[in-house]
């Protein structure tokens, strides 16, 4: 099994398990090898709330530096859209590193989950 098709099983395992509803919906996490990529989806209407991305950063910074800015971001433009509870969807990936730079940066920008 490659690293791809087992990171597929997990996020469908978790997929099954985590969902989005209008009163709190699901904040999803893509990263790749440059940038990283946040959105607060509805799942029952299949919309995408909010979203945010460190394309949209100024500067030099590390990568999980990158992250904590974009979940700060994502949880200023979700508090704006008055979300302020999420459900969290680590989409197939390690708590760890970025994945949780990006969690704790929402945290402290305001968001609860």
């Amino acid at each position: 099994m490659s690293k791809i098709e087992r990171r597929n099983k997990i996020k469908a395992y978790i997929r099954g398990k985590v969902a989005g509803t209008a009163e709190r919906p699901r904040l999803t996490v893509f990263r790749s090898n440059a940038q990283i990529y946040a959105q607060v989806i509805d799942d029952v209407q299949g919309k995408t709330l909010v979203a945010a991305s460190s394309l949209k950063l100024e500067g030099k910074m590390t990568k999980k530096e990158q992250a904590a800015q974009v979940g700060e971001l994502v949880a200023k433009a979700a508090l704006a859209a008055g979300i302020s509870e999420v459900v969290f969807d680590r989409n197939g990936y390690l708590y760890h590193g970025r994945v949780q730079q990006l969690a704790d940066g929402a945290r402290k920008g305001g968001l609860k989950f």
